[in-house]
Order: structure tokens, then sequence, then C-alpha cells
């Protein structure tokens, strides 16, 4: 591992825990530096500080870190440059879970767990029509998660059309993206966690493994439960971000391509610096929802749409 991409990890790091300060200080009540260094003090500051927005800035900093490592992950099983944590279908099958908890009328804490179940569901049914480990090849899985996808993008659009006027705002709010409504952050970053700890010991693996099938299996490495363990660990990423606050394109995309142009290519720094590099970016594009039309704010979705598509564009002038 290079001492200047170490350096550039920190130097990472640290501009993450800026972009959590600011994600803490910005909004429409503002709260100052001394009495934001200070924790908030009492009253009004600190109920807002710690009742609404510290919850909001952790879950927004977990999901984003989760749709970075999500995405790194997947451009290398499949390697694909442009591969994202939603292109086998996850998005699409946790959609149909919330949309239809949303269209039954059921409690709306029950829609994080719709969502998770219609994951979950995706990814079972794509990883058994991809085949098995003899046939299991990296076209083969996206070719099946493309179809996949595609199915329920159709069930996506019957339930719209299908759904009651009163109910139309909240899914349309929930396939872009909202963290106003975010599950505690508990979950996003015990599952972030988990999932690093899990994928970061086999780096030395994955950087083979990111030369070539055919050259990794020359070097005794294990592909086939390496691709399973890839899968369902970027799987498990994407479906707790889904979960946690609805479909958010982009992060996942731009995290590991930032990333990447910052450290190198040596998945021994580039996991860690996808999973910091997805939570600042999605922090950062918060703070801009929560501020641009204050005291309205807009969906974190679109606003990361919006922000992506130029930030993508110039990536693409520097490769």
């Amino acid at each position: 591992m290079r001492e200047h991409a170490v350096r550039r990890l920190i130097w990472l790091a640290l501009l993450s825990g800026a972009a959590v300060a600011l994600g803490l200080a910005a909004g429409s009540v503002r709260i100052p530096w001394s009495e934001l260094w200070s924790g908030g003090g009492e009253g009004t500051a600190g109920a807002i500080l710690f009742g609404l927005r510290l919850p909001r800035v952790l879950t927004g900093f977990a999901v984003g870190g989760l749709l970075g490592l999500a995405g790194a992950l997947m451009q290398v099983l499949l390697r694909n440059p442009l591969a994202d944590p939603y292109i086998l279908g996850i998005s699409g099958g946790a959609a149909v879970g919330a949309l239809g908890v949303i269209a039954l009328g059921l409690s709306a804490s029950l829609v994080p767990g719709g969502a998770f179940a219609g994951a979950l569901g995706s990814i079972l049914l794509v990883f058994a029509l991809a085949g098995s480990d003899r046939s299991q090849t990296q076209t083969r899985l996206l070719l099946t998660g493309v179809v996949i996808a595609a199915g329920w993008g159709a069930l996506v659009s019957l339930l719209l059309a299908l759904a009651p006027d009163a109910q139309l705002r909240g899914m349309l709010f929930w396939l872009l993206g909202d963290l106003s409504a975010a599950t505690p952050p508990a979950a996003g970053l015990a599952v972030l966690l988990l999932a690093l700890a899990a994928t970061w010991p086999l780096a030395r693996s994955l950087n083979v493994l990111a030369q070539g099938e055919l050259q990794a299996r020359a070097l005794g490495v294990p592909v086939g439960a390496l691709r399973r363990l890839l899968y369902f660990a970027a799987s498990a990423c994407a479906a707790a971000a889904v979960a946690s606050a609805g479909t958010i394109g982009f992060v996942g995309l731009l995290a590991p391509h930032l990333a990447r142009l910052t450290l190198g290519g040596d998945q021994r720094v580039l996991l860690p610096g996808a999973t910091l590099a997805g939570g600042a970016l999605l922090t950062l594009a918060d703070v801009v929802s929560r501020t641009a039309v204050a005291p309205t704010q807009l969906p974190v979705g679109a606003v990361t749409a919006l922000l992506g598509v130029p930030l993508f564009l110039w990536l693409l002038t520097r490769r």
C-alpha cells in the first residue's frame, strides 16, 4: 500500500468529518459554530441538533457510505466501470415492496421493512436465475439483473397508475430518495461496518480478480466463493441503503470513481475511500436539499441526480 495513498485517505476522512459538521450546522434554523462545538446546549438548539439533524446526518452518511461501498464492489464483480448498486434490479425490488406497503395503506413504519423484503427477494431471484458457479459469468449475471430490473420497473409503473391521488405524492418522494423520513442510523451504520469488515481483508484477492477471472483462478483465488461474497455484500449494502432512504441515484456510481481518481485502484484503499466519498457526497447533497429553497426540503435523490450528471461528465474528461 503506497504511503501517498494512505495520506490521501486520511485527508478524505477529514473532509468527510467536515461534511458531517456542515450538515449539523446547516438548516432553516441557524446554529452558531460555538453552540455546535459545545454540543448545542439546551433548549431549541439542542433539540434541533440531537433530535433532528444528528440522526438525519448520520443516516445520510451511512446511506452514502453503503452506496459507495456497494458501487465499488459491483464494479469489481462485473468488471464494468458503469456498474452501480442498483444495476442488478435491487432498487426495483425494493421499490415494489415499499410502494406495495404504501398502496395497501399500511403504517409508514412498515415501508422500510417492505423495501428490504423486496430488495432481498430481488437479490435471491437474480442469483438463482443467473445459474451455477460454472455458468454464472459476469455477462449472464448482468443480463439477468437487467431483465429483472425491467420487470420491477413495469410493476412500479402499474402501482403508480393504480394508486389513489392521496398516496401518489408519498410514493414519488420515496422513489426520488428522501432523508426526511429516514430510519434511525444504527442499522445502516451496522450493515456498513459489517460489510467493510467482511470485504476489506479480501482486498488483495479483489485486486487480482479485477485483472480477469482466468488470471485469478491461475493464482489460486477461489473465484466462485469470492464472487458470491461480493454479490451478497454489495446487495446487502444496497438493500439497507434503499430501505433507509429510498432510491438515491449517482452516489454509488460516482463515489468509487472519485476514490479511484484520488487514491488509485488498490482495493485496500479504494474500498474505505469509496465508503468515505459516498458518505460525504450524500451528506453534502442533503445540505443542498435542506437549504436551497428553505424551509421547503427537496428530495435528496433529485439533488444527487442534478449534481451527479455534470460531476460524472467532468470525471470522464479526467480519465
